[in-house]
């Protein structure tokens, strides 16, 4: 072939087939992992003399094939080369990075792959380059090794307790020193977290190099049924634009919930047995469509909360907003449902009671402003008292939007999500039964 192999990235598709079918046996089978030929200008490292590439930048987007190839490209140019691969723990940098669908092995040609060995935490690369593992959970086992490069995962989730996010990375850069080019490439989802807030900074002087993109970039290589669903579930909240658009969402100072504090409390996998399962309504205060809050919350045996389902609708008028809560009160088998009365009072559990006659209905009354009642609510999340079993987009902006000193700063005109969340951990863990008492006649 005299044409470049680049060019079939911009060629018409009968182009490409006539191109490839030119190919000779050796050529096919190194066509799938010539990754110039397949990768976005955005996967591929920039050019200049720069010491950080940070690649942040909504889920989907290539991030982990774009550090994989980079690892493979460095290995293969740099025989002497010592890489440093890090993720949030052991397990996820040998999932991810390594034994991933994007990952290293998975991007290397059979006959050049690396040599994996778990018991070292160590790949060996037939030219003498090598790749060791390591979690951000231990910043003290990058003390003393030496580097030329580094690929650093997800560091938005690294661990922020005792500082070992920035530990890892300050003994990371203290070893970063075999070489004539020592240079670390960064993939990431953006959340404000100190470390990522502290390569970004570093972007001014040149240091940081930082590549943005969103999860639609990468729509040719993603299921068509996950982007509808994603939007459907996400579409304008504010997690939709720092998980799926790539932009970074900062947390407002005095808010009641802060972002990091809700990554930190979700929660996947098995969980202790349910004690008790509520379902609190926040009923709409009129009946021309407003937004009613519905959510399902669980007390393990285990002591701690779980908020396990936001079945809230929208374009609530009574019938509606009922059905919903007598579905979820069913599917989640709960032993309550937790109604706010302020607004209609006996009204609401006539709604509820022609939905489901055997509702378990509580009707509770606020005496006090829904950021008021919040902020014991919250204390139990600072408490490590409180689980997520997912993630509640729509819920957790509204968290967010609750202010010390009684402000609510949106999204939209009221919490209600929000409202419903607060009834039913109030209603699991800061109300006491009642106790029988003796009397003196």
């Amino acid at each position: 072939m005299t044409e470049p192999l680049e060019c079939l990235a911009h060629a018409a598709p009968q182009r490409t087939v006539e191109l490839a079918d030119r190919l000779t046996a050796a050529e096919r089978s190194e066509f799938a992992y010539h990754w110039r030929l397949f990768a976005r200008p955005a996967q591929l490292a920039p050019p200049g003399d720069w010491r950080v590439w940070l690649v942040m930048a909504g889920r989907g987007f290539g991030k982990t094939r774009a550090g994989a190839e980079w690892v493979r490209a460095v290995a293969e140019e740099h025989p002497q080369a010592r890489i440093a691969l890090i993720s949030a723990s052991l397990e996820e940098a040998r999932a991810v990075m390594v034994e991933g669908e994007s990952g290293i092995l998975a991007c290397c040609p059979p006959d050049r792959r690396p040599l994996f060995e778990p018991s070292l935490r160590r790949l060996r690369f037939a030219n003498g380059a090598q790749a060791r593992l390591y979690s951000a959970l231990e910043p003290e086992a990058l003390r003393g090794p030496q580097h030329s490069h580094a690929w650093c995962d997800e560091i938005g989730k690294w661990p922020v307790s005792h500082q070992r996010a920035t530990r890892c990375w300050d003994n990371l850069l203290m070893g970063l020193r075999l070489g004539r080019e020592q240079r670390i490439a960064v993939t990431t989802t953006p959340r404000p977290v100190p470390l990522v807030e502290r390569l970004l900074e570093q972007e001014k002087d040149g240091a940081t190099v930082v590549t943005r993109g969103s999860t639609h970039d990468n729509a040719a290589n993603l299921p068509e049924r996950f982007l509808k669903a994603i939007e459907a579930e996400f579409a304008g909240s504010q997690l939709a634009r720092q998980e799926i658009g790539g932009e970074m969402v900062r947390d407002i100072d005095g808010a009641l919930w802060q972002r990091t504090l809700l990554d930190a409390v979700r929660e996947s996998g098995d969980c202790p047995a349910h004690g008790r399962v509520v379902v609190a309504v926040d009923p709409p205060a009129s009946a021309e469509g407003d937004e009613c809050g519905i959510i399902v919350a669980a007390l393990g045996t285990d002591g701690l909360s779980r908020v396990l389902a936001d079945c809230s609708i929208g374009n609530a008028t009574p019938d509606r907003w009922a059905a919903a809560v007598a579905a979820a009160a069913e599917g989640w088998e709960a032993d309550r449902v937790v109604a706010e009365a302020n607004q209609g009072g006996s009204m609401v559990e006539s709604v509820l009671r022609a939905a489901d006659r055997a509702l378990p209905i509580k009707l509770v009354h606020a005496s006090r402003g829904k950021v008021a009642r919040a902020e014991p609510v919250a204390a139990l999340y600072g408490a490590g008292r409180v689980r997520h079993r997912g993630m509640f987009a729509r819920l957790e902006d509204q968290l967010c939007g609750l202010m010390l000193g009684g402000e609510y700063v949106g999204p939209g005109r009221s919490p209600d999500r929000a409202d419903a969340l607060v009834w039913a951990l109030t209603e699991l863990m800061l109300t006491r039964a009642a106790r029988p008492r003796v009397s003196q006649i």
